[in-house]
């Protein structure tokens, strides 16, 4: 079996003296592919790096996190965006993320909007696919984006409201979900709900998850085999079947070549 994180912090400062065992690790589990998802400019440069440096087993998704908009400047946007148009032939780049909204930060809000209406029309220019956030604003993004021409739409750590769903699988986005899927009644309703065609598993490493059986352990996408039980059991299918069709849903999604 095979399997994908689709949404983890690679290029995260909490990863960068140990990201050789992360990958190490990651094989021996036989996570075979992962997306390095970016904050702002410096985690966007590093995500290109690591995808350079492991190719065809750590992608990046480059983009500007609602956290980082508060001390955001102009002219570090600017570059973002000239970064993720540079790199547009390059294989490795395979969506804008992680943007987004977060209910969290309303002090910011209007600068927050700024910042995912230019992400979003830059994913519309380029033609790549969108890795949203979007903790309390999930209702707020799925009515926002039919407003935007956007290739592919991914909503990761998909928790709340199970109301948007039915839309979410109307348009064909997908959602991400992880670790808590193990012990989280919330997550696992939305498991349930989800068709596995529109799923795919992540870590958010270095999210680090304080609830058995992930207790005291750091993040790495050596996780994803049990998310991947987890929700072969949630929805009564063979776990090989899950780790097959996940892995389908990466490669479609993100254009990837095909996972051996």
């Amino acid at each position: 079996m095979k399997f994908v994180d689709a949404h983890i912090h690679l290029s995260d400062d909490e990863y960068s003296k140990c990201v050789n065992e992360v990958i190490a690790r990651s094989k021996r589990t036989n996570v075979v592919a992962m997306v390095s998802n970016s904050m702002d400019l410096k985690t966007s440069i590093r995500s290109l790096e690591l995808a350079a440096q492991y190719p065809n087993m750590v992608y990046a998704a480059l983009g500007v996190h609602p956290w980082n908009v508060n001390t955001l400047r102009e002219e570090k946007l600017q570059q973002t965006i000239e970064l993720i148009s540079e790199n547009r032939q390059n294989k490795a780049l395979v969506a804008i993320g992680e943007i987004g909204l977060d209910y969290k930060y309303t002090d910011i809000w209007d600068k927050q909007l700024k910042v995912f209406d230019e992400m979003l029309h830059l994913a519309e220019k380029l033609n790549l696919p969108v890795i949203i956030h979007s903790r309390g604003t999930t209702t707020k993004i799925i009515e926002t984006l039919p407003s935007y021409n956007l290739k592919k739409v991914l909503l990761h750590w998909f928790s709340n409201p199970i109301s948007a769903l039915s839309k979410v699988v109307e348009r064909g986005y997908l959602i991400t979900e992880g670790p808590p899927v193990a012990y989280s009644n919330g997550i696992q309703e939305v498991v349930r709900r989800i068709p596995l065609t529109n799923l795919l598993t992540e870590t958010d490493g270095p999210v680090r998850f304080f609830k058995p059986p992930f207790a005291g352990k750091m993040t790495t996408p050596a996780f994803i085999p049990t998310v991947a039980k987890a929700i072969a059991e949630i929805k009564k299918i063979d776990y090989a079947s899950v780790a097959k069709q996940i892995t389908k849903n990466f490669e479609t999604f993100f254009q990837t070549k095909p996972i051996r």
